[in-house]
């Protein structure tokens, strides 16, 4: 009964898209699935699909293609997993999906602060090298005169008057 049902599934694919002159290579292009799995899901091999959610994308794509109703074929789609034997692990995937997600955000975050922090270092430096540069240059001192006088000189007074 069990491989009756991915047959059928499978073969009625197969026909919707023969019933609409299409071939495999065309479904491949418009759907963007390769061609092994497109195959593989008109034999009903659903083990030879990647994980759930993309073999529920995989479905949907190519339904969508043929411009048939999806709710009604995910239906089928999914009872049939349910016949084969296929675990519904569509939760635990999500969730597997979802640590993977923040993971990788976490570690991105985490180098573009570092990196952040590094480029915006050395565009002050750069920013304030060429503005001493262009000091210097044009003949004025890098510090302002009344900075200048408040610093203490080389015996350690103040140049100002006390």
């Amino acid at each position: 009964m069990a491989q009756q049902t991915l047959l059928t599934f499978g073969q009625d694919l197969r026909r919707a898209r023969e019933a609409r002159g299409l071939a495999v290579e065309s479904m491949c292009e418009a759907t963007k699935v390769p061609l092994r799995h497109i195959r593989a899901l008109e034999a009903g091999a659903y083990d030879q699909l990647p994980g759930g959610v993309f073999r529920r994308g995989f479905v949907r794509s190519y339904v969508s293609v043929l411009g048939m109703e999806e709710a009604d074929w995910m239906g089928r789609f999914e009872e049939s997993c349910r016949a084969s034997g296929l675990r519904d692990s569509s939760a635990a995937e999500w969730a597997s999906f979802a640590e993977n997600v923040k993971n990788s955000r976490a570690q991105n975050y985490r180098r573009v602060g570092a990196g952040g922090a590094m480029a915006l270092l050395l565009l002050s430096s750069i920013g304030l090298a060429g503005w001493c540069g262009w000091r210097v240059k044009t003949h004025r001192r890098v510090m302002p005169v009344r900075l200048a006088r408040l610093m203490p000189n080389s015996r350690g007074r103040q140049t100002a008057s006390d």
